[in-house]
């Protein structure tokens, strides 16, 4: 899929462009997995909705030829691409979206940071979902637009540096998975969707202070919307795992919300239902091959999951170090991450849970 010489599973080619009808700020991440995993939980006339909605979105061009229908009968890897908008830097275009950025030819390096990436696995048999998150500051080989690559750095810098065509070509050649589509939300869109259905349940097992964003969080249980949802997934500091133990709060956040979404008739509700929607839709970028019927139709396909059939894991990690020329960073585990991903692309999962079974994420009074 990216331009890169080295080969990946499914190679092809890649530029970007745009299909924009409204203006957005498209930037974060996690929430938007809801779009293939709950959408149609509530049957063909969400999945309608949704579909008409989707149609509007802005959209970046990632694949050179798309045919009708590409999902239908085969295993998808979808990467979900988390930003902040940032501020652009002297020179740079104001007020313009990433669809706008990357369609220009001309992509605002430092405009943007990708602080969230997660890629979703969904098999041929559409009976499971695997969601697997890559530390921000993990350490390796980042590519260009182009497929070339001459140094390492985090991996979050592909899409500063980048664009969304850099960040798949970085992820592609990580994995050795073709990622068939890509999805990024808004912070606002994810504050929205968590006030849209009524606050979402977390447990917090021990209190601490967050001295970053000024926040004391008390232990037991919690009902979280708005900021104060965002706040639980972007906290770091005062957490004893760092960046690590943000990833479980996103995952856990997630795997909340669509239970949620599950057992308190959201997608039967029409008010609830057209809330939720817009607050995807609202805040949304997708590449220009995914069409809202696709997407619609891929839902449908998913409409008898459940929670207990979504796995959260996080990139296997062999510790962290310190580079002279980036700090902090994340060394990921090769040999397991290779084993990961070649599980994912030959759909060998549960064997590798199996093997693994502590790689999944806790239960949620578990998560801190």
């Amino acid at each position: 899929m990216s331009d890169a010489p080295e080969p990946v599973r499914k190679p092809g080619s890649r530029a970007s462009n745009r299909r924009s009808f409204r203006q957005r700020h498209p930037a974060v991440v996690w929430s938007v997995v809801l779009i293939v995993l709950l959408p149609l939980v509530g049957g063909a006339a969400y999945a309608w909705n949704l579909k008409r909605q989707l149609d509007d979105v802005e959209t970046v061009r990632l694949n050179a030829k798309n045919a009708p229908d590409p999902d239908e009968g085969r295993a998808l890897n979808i990467l979900l691409l988390g930003s902040d908008k940032g501020e652009p830097r002297k020179g740079q275009p104001q007020g313009t979206t990433i669809a706008e950025d990357a369609a220009s030819g001309d992509w605002p390096v430092g405009k943007y940071r990708s602080d969230t990436l997660m890629i979703v696995h969904i098999p041929a048999d559409r009976k499971k979902v695997y969601l697997v998150s890559v530390p921000r500051d993990s350490f390796v080989p980042v590519y260009d637009a182009k497929g070339r690559t001459d140094h390492s750095e985090k991996i979050n810098a592909a899409f500063s540096a980048g664009g969304p065509l850099a960040t798949i070509n970085t992820v592609e050649k990580l994995t050795g998975l073709r990622m068939d589509h890509l999805t990024i939300i808004d912070w606002a869109g994810f504050k929205d969707l968590s006030s849209a259905v009524g606050g979402v349940e977390v447990t917090i097992p021990r209190s601490f202070y967050d001295p970053q964003q000024k926040v004391q969080w008390n232990a037991g249980r919690q009902t979280l919307e708005g900021n104060k949802a965002l706040q639980y997934v972007r906290t770091r500091y005062g957490l004893a795992g760092g960046d690590f133990d943000r990833i479980k709060r996103q995952q856990n956040f997630m795997r909340s919300l669509m239970g949620k979404m599950l057992s308190s008739g959201v997608t039967s509700n029409p008010r609830k239902l057209t809330r939720t929607v817009s607050a995807l839709t609202d805040n949304l970028t997708v590449d220009e091959g995914w069409s809202g019927t696709a997407m619609a139709k891929l839902a449908l396909s998913l409409r008898g999951i459940t929670t207990d059939d979504v796995t959260f894991m996080t990139a296997p990690v062999q510790g962290t170090d310190t580079d002279p020329t980036y700090g902090s960073i994340v060394v990921l585990q090769e040999d397991k991450l290779e084993e990961l991903f070649d599980a994912l692309g030959d759909d060998t999962m549960r064997a590798y849970l199996e093997k693994y079974p502590d790689d999944v994420l806790p239960d949620a009074e578990e998560v801190s």
